[in-house]
């Protein structure tokens, strides 16, 4: 098991779901405010668009730990 991964399931759960915040919705609003324009939308709109899609990893997530 490499490092990473043990490193991020050694935190609390409240811990994981910041840390995955921090990595995600950055990357989506990003994403999506460079996508936006060639899919026909507003920047700002593909921005909010690409902080919904982030928030879909963070979602199956708490699922999977409520199982």
């Amino acid at each position: 098991m490499s490092l990473l991964p043990r490193w991020f399931t050694s935190k609390s759960f409240a811990a994981q779901l910041v840390i995955l915040a921090l990595v995600f919705d950055p990357l989506g609003f990003v994403g999506g405010y460079l996508l936006g324009p060639s899919l026909g939308v507003e920047p700002i709109v593909g921005g909010a668009f690409g902080l919904v899609a982030a928030s879909v990893p963070m979602s199956l997530f708490v699922m999977q730990r409520s199982v």
